[in-house]
């Protein structure tokens, strides 16, 4: 397929708006002026609307196709999230607008969507302070563990490792190590973090543990009154990734539970776009013997009722994120939780639950489930004998159908995750059942039909390593 700029044509243009009839060209000093214009593409109004519609028919979206990406949680996002992050009385503010000298009136509305946002995350979780600071869920999590050295630092604990099970997210032991901290690794029983493993590991110099709840194989972590009485002996704090919390959205406070610190992905839980790079969003709610640590600016709110954003906090690890976070994801999010309200976000589990089930119930008769028991929002299965992961997942593209997450927990072989969320309706999943059904039969006969696909995607199997290394950038080439 041709670029833009090979598609241009000397001359062609569009409706251009009648030229400014002053120049802005003396408030720049004259060595940042163009001698030329810009080598920008020539081409109609119809030629840039048909090219960037045909790239858009190009790309998977859960707008357009089943997206069963396990841990990621591709829900359908509702339009009416676009409508509220467009208003113009928030998409006209200027980022610093809130810390200029006699501007704090022009930006109360803002500043009281990121208060109430964060009063709703610490009502889900149970926690005592939230930051909204973090942009992404990796982001959140290596917040969390500054928090947790902060803690440990004016405590004057001497602490210097984290434990992450080996049921967790792939992403909390690089966070940890990011920090500074020694990453020890303890084994599953089970599915599920053994007490007993995380006895052995437990000493003084642990300042924490990192649990994905639920965890990475859809399970839900059954021993955490245990755990947390254990890590409380040797004063070690408890952190939980919640990117799966949607789950047990509305079922479980995590603060309730004893978790000293958790970090959520609105990019997930709370309805907001999660693909195409972003942008992500990954506040963190901590207990209330954290809180003096969250990063600064904090919104806060004074006795008249006005909003404000307190630097004056001098426990602080300082600051995470320009600009104090996604602002557009954060209108979004709470348009979100406003709308569904407890009952709501409630139900949003449920769904997510019972939808992982039907799945796991039905395709458990060609696909090896290692846990064979009731899951969360998702489950994780291995491809049949004689079959590999990555090759279901590219014949599921042929299909119209998004592949499941693979390779993902590294516990599992062969690992197809597949997670449904709640907003898939009983027919589609019907159809992903009997696509994946006929896939696994049509292997077992064929065994190129597998090697070979896909063969109606825009471009076959390409050499990923090779491309990643070897990345082409412009077009002469």
């Amino acid at each position: 397929m041709k670029t833009v700029f090979q598609k241009s044509v000397s001359g062609r243009s569009a409706c251009l708006p009648p030229a400014p009839k002053s120049s802005a060209a003396h408030m720049l000093p004259a060595a940042l002026l163009r001698k030329e214009p810009p080598a920008l593409p020539e081409l109609s109004e119809l030629d840039v609307v048909r090219h960037f519609t045909h790239l858009s028919k190009l790309n998977f979206g859960v707008d357009g196709n089943f997206y069963p990406l396990g841990s990621c949680t591709m829900k359908y996002n509702a339009k009416f999230l676009e409508y509220v992050a467009a208003l113009p009385g928030f998409t006209r503010l200027h980022p610093l607008l809130g810390q200029l000298q006699g501007a704090e009136d022009a930006s109360q509305g803002a500043l009281e969507v990121a208060y109430e946002l964060e009063r709703l995350i610490c009502e889900i979780t149970g926690m005592a302070g939230c930051t909204l600071q973090p942009m992404a869920g990796a982001n959140g999590e290596f917040t969390g563990v500054m928090l947790i050295a902060a803690y440990h630092r004016n405590k004057g604990n001497k602490k210097t490792k984290i434990i992450c099970p080996d049921s967790t997210h792939g992403t909390n032991p690089a966070s940890a190590a990011l920090a500074g901290y020694e990453v020890v690794s303890i084994v599953s029983r089970d599915g599920m973090i053994d007490p007993r493993a995380l006895e052995e590991a437990l000493d003084d110099d642990v300042a924490a543990l990192m649990m994905t709840l639920p965890n990475t194989l859809g399970l839900y972590e059954t021993h955490i009154s245990t755990i947390v009485e254990q890590l409380r002996r040797v004063d070690a704090l408890l952190y939980c990734d919640g990117a799966n919390l949607n789950a047990i959205l509305g079922k479980l406070r995590v603060g309730d539970a004893g978790f000293d610190v958790i970090h959520l992905n609105l990019h997930k839980t709370l309805g907001t776009p999660h693909g195409g790079g972003g942008p992500g969003s990954g506040p963190v709610g901590v207990s209330q013997r954290l809180v003096p640590y969250l990063p600064v600016g904090r919104v806060e709110k004074k006795t008249d009722g006005s909003f404000f954003l307190n630097y004056d906090h001098p426990q602080s690890i300082g600051y995470i994120a320009p600009f104090y976070g996604h602002f557009g994801v954060f209108l979004k999010a709470h348009a979100y939780v406003t709308r569904l309200g407890g009952q709501g976000l409630t139900r949003v589990a449920e769904y997510a639950v019972l939808n992982a089930n039907y799945l796991r119930k039905m395709t458990e008769n060609f696909l090896n489930i290692p846990h064979a028991r009731i899951c969360m929002h998702e489950f994780v299965a291995s491809a049949p004998e004689g079959t590999r992961a990555l090759d279901i997942g590219k014949a599921l593209l042929d299909y119209g159908i998004h592949a499941p997450t693979i390779y993902f927990p590294l516990i599992v072989p062969e690992c197809l995750m597949t997670e449904p969320t709640e907003t898939e309706s009983k027919e589609t999943l019907d159809h992903f059942v009997a696509v994946l059904h006929e896939i696994v039969t049509k292997a077992k006969t064929d065994p190129n039909f597998l090697q070979n696909a896909p063969v109606t995607m825009p471009v076959r199997r390409l050499d990923e390593t090779g491309a990643a290394r070897n990345m082409v950038l412009t077009e002469d080439m």
